[in-house]
């Protein structure tokens, strides 16, 4: 005879949810919708952007170790207009003000980090902190005040084999403020970074610039 426990039951369906994000949504700027997905809880807030290749669940590992750490946790799904991505990042951030943080990261993968930095730039006070992944090679980090983590694989490439490096580190050369430039090991771009052997230091190194005072 089977026997059914119901708190059981329920606490494991809450985790399964929990485990998958919960499905949220905001208005852009300019009025559009944008789709996310939430974890964790606190006022400490961390915004992902996705990599051109990926999407918001793409972020899920990494989201559920940021919520197991205290952070808040929002991975949102860019929109097909190229023109409106820099709102996309505000609307995820406005967001998090919105419904209590007091602190708003943001951590944004390859063409996720390029908007991110656009939106920086619009806005300088908006961001706390943002981690620009294997990004950041387009928008000067100058009026930004956010303190800015560069970090990227050492032999990363882009377009016809031109390493993505020298580009990036005068980006950070460029930058104004507290930053840091941290470079990995190997070849793997942006998120692809978690599934290598660089994978959990780059998580690390992540989670380090977060907490920092």
């Amino acid at each position: 005879m089977m026997r059914s426990y119901p708190g059981i039951l329920a606490a494991l369906a809450l985790t399964a949810i929990c485990s998958a994000g919960e499905p949220v949504s905001f208005v852009a700027p300019d009025k559009g919708i944008v789709h996310g997905l939430a974890w964790g809880s606190g006022q400490n807030a961390v915004v992902l952007a996705h990599g051109g290749r990926f999407n918001k669940e793409s972020w899920e590992n990494q989201a559920q170790r940021l919520a197991s750490s205290g952070f808040r946790v929002i991975a949102f799904d860019f929109r097909q207009s190229e023109d409106g991505r820099r709102f996309d990042v505000l609307a995820a951030i406005g967001y998090m003000r919105n419904t209590g943080a007091k602190t708003v990261s943001v951590i944004g993968a390859s063409m996720g980090g390029d908007y991110a930095a656009e939106a920086a730039e619009a806005q300088p006070d908006a961001i706390d902190r943002i981690v620009l992944l294997a990004a950041g090679a387009y928008t000067p980090l100058i009026r930004a005040k956010a303190r800015k983590l560069f970090i990227l694989g050492r032999t990363d490439v882009m377009g016809e084999n031109t390493l993505r490096l020298p580009q990036i580190r005068n980006q950070f050369e460029k930058a104004s403020g507290v930053k840091e430039l941290v470079i990995l090991e190997g070849s793997a771009h942006a998120q692809a970074i978690f599934a290598t052997d660089q994978g959990e230091r780059l998580m690390r190194e992540i989670l380090r610039f977060l907490a920092m005072p």
